[in-house]
């Protein structure tokens, strides 16, 4: 079963920028679909970002297209989510996850993801 570990969370200024990680470790832990979720104090997880086998095809939320970027490192079993252009309302636990889609349309949906981080606190000051 694999795991994923979030790291890089904190406080950041509004137009700032963060930088989150995401490893994740145990058995085939290069070969699966990774996401990232976050959830803001009172209301539900929401999708921010995928990145899709075998391509490594990327996906956004609107609400963060053009501001952050996702990608995958050298090893393959890290992620990295690049904040860019933070705002106000990026404040949230952002949740790293894993799983093996197989429909890929389902990228950003929570539901589909079996594995799931702690998460890890950013904090964007205005």
């Amino acid at each position: 079963q694999v795991q994923v570990v979030e790291s890089g969370g904190g406080l950041g200024q509004a137009g700032g920028s963060l930088r989150l990680s995401c490893e994740a470790s145990g058995r085939s832990s290069t070969n699966y679909d990774m996401g990232w979720f976050r959830q803001a104090p009172g209301k539900e997880r929401e999708f921010v970002a995928a990145i899709i086998r075998p391509g490594d095809d990327i996906y956004f939320a609107d609400s963060v297209k053009g501001r952050f970027t996702i990608s995958r490192g050298n090893a393959k079993n890290t992620i990295y989510l690049q904040l860019n252009n933070l705002k106000p309302e990026d404040t949230a636990v952002y949740y790293c996850a894993a799983t093996i889609l197989v429909d890929r349309s389902d990228a950003t949906r929570a539901s589909k993801y079996k594995v799931w981080g702690q998460g890890t606190l950013v904090t964007v000051s205005s």
